[in-house]
């Protein structure tokens, strides 16, 4: 595999970025349990294929639409913990949604991030909507929108993705299949076994690639982003990745998933796969490892003191930018 796109110092900036997101998940995890935060739907697993794709576009232009399992994709694009936190916590301070929506729910305003609603693959159509915004404009900008399997059968996809082939738009379609949505395993949810062949209906390439794979996921990224700042449409990436914790804080998943799945999806574990990497290559130690995570815990151990000392929203903005209806005649006049 071509590794000159990728620096060994990169890898390793990568790589504390991923470490950096297990932890802050792993945190939220734990408030979940102690009734601090609501609920959370974890990014454990999907490490590598975010922080790469993330790497491999440019931030300082590019658009990305997420959804609700971006912890890694996040911090890359410039999130602080203590910002992610404050949301998970219904802090004031929450930037994405003052603490009004599901944690992550949101536009934030520094960092490239457009609102999303929790119902399944309603980013994908938006995404193809900036996209033509921006061919219409003249920008260059590539737009990334990210999507589980799960999504990949709702009718938005197709026709965000029809949209997107017929006018060629600068967008890529990034499907990190962990194989269930939520409880529906893969071969439940469509009669093929990759969701990468759908983009020949479209007029489009897709790809299949390891999303445990940092530099895999990258080279597929990058050749996508050239397309479509070529002029020469879109591309659908799916990165094969392992949902290591149930879907979401309120699931079990050992209600539907065998222990040997469990067992098996632990073995791809992207953090472990990245490290040996590293290791194999010289590029880390044992030593600077422990390191990384102990620098990492302490980061998330700060910013939790912080966020948890902040203060909630007031009683009195609960109705603030809440329209209420009484105010209007019946032929929808205020």
């Amino acid at each position: 595999m071509p590794t000159d796109q990728l620096s060994g110092a990169r890898l390793l900036e990568l790589y504390r970025t991923m470490v950096l997101s297990r932890h802050l998940d792993e945190r939220v995890w734990l408030l979940n349990r102690q009734g601090k935060a609501a609920i959370a739907a974890s990014a454990q697993g999907h490490e590598a294929a975010q922080v790469a794709c993330v790497e491999a576009t440019d931030p300082s232009k590019d658009h990305y639409l997420i959804y609700y399992r971006q912890f890694t994709a996040m911090i890359a694009l410039g999130t602080e913990p203590e910002e992610m936190l404050r949301g998970f916590l219904a802090k004031e301070a929450d930037p994405m949604s003052a603490a009004r929506q599901f944690p992550l729910h949101g536009a934030h305003p520094r960092v490239d991030l457009f609102n999303f609603s929790n119902v399944i693959a309603t980013q994908l159509p938006q995404a193809a909507g900036v996209a033509l915004a921006d061919r219409l404009k003249g920008s260059d900008a590539v737009t990334i929108v990210y999507f589980g399997d799960g999504a990949s059968s709702q009718g938005d996809t197709h026709e965000a993705m029809n949209f997107a082939g017929v006018h060629k738009l600068p967008v890529i379609f990034f499907c990190e299949n962990n194989r269930y949505a939520i409880s529906v395993p893969l071969e439940k949810q469509m009669g093929i076994e990759s969701v990468a062949s759908r983009a020949a209906g479209y007029g489009f390439p897709g790809v299949q690639v390891d999303g445990t794979d940092v530099v895999a996921v990258h080279e597929a990224t990058k050749a996508a982003v050239e397309r479509a700042r070529a002029g020469d449409g879109p591309t659908l990436i799916e990165a094969a990745v392992e949902r290591l914790l149930p879907h979401t804080t309120d699931d079990d998943h050992t209600r539907y998933r065998s222990a040997d799945d469990i067992a098996r999806m632990a073995e791809r574990d992207p953090i472990r796969i990245l490290s040996d990497l590293l290791k194999r290559r010289d590029l880390l130690s044992v030593d600077e490892d422990e390191e990384i995570h102990s620098l990492a815990k302490q980061r998330v151990n700060v910013a939790t003191d912080a966020v948890d000392a902040e203060p909630y929203p007031g009683t009195e903005t609960m109705f603030d930018h809440v329209v209420d209806i009484s105010t209007y005649d019946s032929g929808g006049n205020s």
